[in-house]
Order: structure tokens, then C-alpha cells, then sequence
């Protein structure tokens, strides 16, 4: 059971069987066949499965969270720290562009300021983390404001505002971004998250009839595409993408210009234990300190 849950915290994190496999040395059979005989053994599937995707649903984020600590616990046998008090723990939900960003730097300053503590980030969508923090699995989480109300007991702070860009291969003559968005083979951000429901709603808003070429969640891949020559996008500027690859250009949107909205869902900052604040507070500075 043990190598069954290494395998699927590597899901977990690297979103697909293919990619999971090659962090830890197996076969993408080898991984669908582990997560198989985790799965019927606990008799309820842990995945979403879309394509060569998989996301964790909700019981899978719980499994994940138990598998975790077991793991821990594993590790620990034998060693001197047993029966010693347990330290604090922290659970924090972050979408992937917050893990690239801000949070490792609030994280250090967070060991640095309370030792004693233990922080674990749990990384999905969007949607899978609001869903966390509503049924107090997580204490808080770093994702994309919703296109709907929260909750009336979660709160919402607002982090950062990424504006959207359209980006086109380096080589690709014209400065007019509608033109170009019309005209050249396009990349979408994958419908299923809030950033790509976004993008979704800007081209219903304004009547583009679009050539289809791809849609991806991951905004990495999706800048590699466009300077691999495959179309054009409409991407935010995350904090990794101040400075843009040299194979892109990036066009500005004018009035057109819409925004991702990069906070912390939680419930009312009364409820924080002093660990969760703190480490709210040094998220909070990271993303100020970033954008100075």
C-alpha cells in the first residue's frame, strides 16, 4: 500500500499518469494499474479522469491528505522524535502559479518564524480548493476568484490582479491583437478553470470567430505552444511571466483589457489560528513585495 500512495501523491502533483511515472520511475501502465488497486481497495474512485489528465475529486483530496500523513508517519518509524509533542499544522490549498510564485518565499519566512509548525500545500483547480477550505479540510487557499458568490461564511482577499495578454509567435507580423486573434489558429485556456472560464466569457462577449487548434490548463505549456509557432493565446501575466520567453511577443488589450483575480479563500480571519495568520499575512507581503 505504501508504494500505492507514494504514486499517488506523484499524481497528484504532476496531473497525469504519463508525467507522474516518469518523476518516480515507472511506466504510465505501471502508475494506472497502482492507482487501480488503490481505488478498489478503498471502493470509490480518487480521480477525475479527462483525457490524459487526471484531477484529484473530492474524496481523492481527502485520500491525498491522509496518504500524506501516513506517509509521514511511515517515515518517522524508528526515530527518536516519537512521543515527542506534535507540532502545528498548516494545510493551505494553491493553485500551480501560485506554487511557481509567491508561496515558496512566504513558506521560508514562515519556517523561519515558527519552527514549530508544519505547513502542507495541497495543489488542484480552483473549484477542488474553494470546495477544501467550504468543508474545513484546508485552512485556506490560494486560487482564482470565482465567477460566483462565495459561501456567506468564507471570505475573500484579494492577492494580485493579472491582467490578460494576447501572445503571438516572435516571428508573427502585426500589431492589431484583434486581427491576429481572428485570423491565426488559436490556443485555448482550458474552459474547466475559472482563468480559462474567463477568457471563455471576453471571446462570447466580443463576437471572435476563432480557429481552434488546442486547450490546456497548464499556462507554461500553453506559452511553449505559441513560441513553437502553433497559434496565439490570451494568457494572464502572472508574476512568473514578467519577463516574457524571447520566442513570444506579447500584444496589449487597450480598453479591452481584463484582469485575473489571484487571492486567498477563507473563512472570517476571526476564526485563524495565530500560524494560519501569520503565514496569511507573509503571502499577503510576498505578492506586494513581487509587484514593487
Amino acid at each position: 500500500m505504501i508504494k500505492e500512495l507514494k504514486t499517488l501523491i506523484a499524481v497528484a502533483r504532476e496531473g497525469t499518469f504519463a508525467a507522474a511515472g516518469n518523476r518516480i520511475g515507472l511506466t504510465q501502465a505501471a502508475v494506472s494499474a497502482q492507482i487501480q488497486r488503490l481505488e478498489a481497495e478503498l471502493g470509490f474512485e480518487i480521480f477525475d479522469r479527462k483525457g490524459r489528465s487526471a484531477h484529484l475529486n473530492r474524496m481523492g483530496h481527502q485520500i491525498l491528505l491522509q496518504a500524506q500523513e501516513l506517509l509521514r508517519l511511515y517515515d518517522n518509524l524508528g526515530s527518536s522524535s516519537v512521543g515527542l509533542p506534535a507540532s502545528v499544522l498548516v494545510n493551505i490549498g494553491a493553485i500551480a502559479s501560485v506554487q511557481r510564485s509567491y508561496l515558496p518565499d512566504a513558506l521560508a519566512k514562515f519556517h523561519q518564524q515558527c519552527p514549530q509548525c508544519r505547513t502542507r500545500v495541497i495543489p488542484g483547480l480552483s473549484m477542488e480548493l474553494v470546495n477544501l477550505v467550504d468543508a474545513g479540510e484546508i485552512d485556506m487557499a490560494a486560487i482564482i476568484r470565482p465567477p460566483f458568490s462565495l459561501q456567506s461564511d468564507l471570505r475573500w482577499t484579494t492577492l494580485a490582479l493579472e491582467p490578460y495578454r494576447l501572445i503571438v509567435p516572435q516571428e508573427m507580423e502585426g500589431e492589431d491583437w484583434s486581427e491576429l486573434l481572428s485570423s491565426q489558429p488559436f490556443i485555448r485556456y482550458d474552459r474547466s478553470s475559472f482563468g480559462g472560464r474567463q477568457v471563455d466569457r471576453f471571446l462570447r462577449q466580443t463576437h471572435f470567430n476563432l480557429r481552434e487548434v488546442c486547450e490546456l490548463d497548464e499556462l507554461d505549456a500553453i506559452v511553449k505552444l505559441v513560441e513553437n509557432g502553433v497559434g496565439v493565446a490570451l494568457v494572464p501575466q502572472t508574476a512568473t511571466l514578467r519577463e516574457w520567453p524571447a520566442g513570444v511577443r506579447v500584444l496589449d488589450l487597450g480598453q479591452h483589457t481584463f484582469h485575473r483575480d489571484i487571492g486567498l479563500v477563507h473563512r472570517s480571519r476571526q476564526t485563524f489560528t495565530e500560524p494560519v495568520r501569520i503565514l496569511a499575512q507573509l503571502i499577503t507581503e510576498q505578492v506586494a513585495a513581487s509587484a514593487e
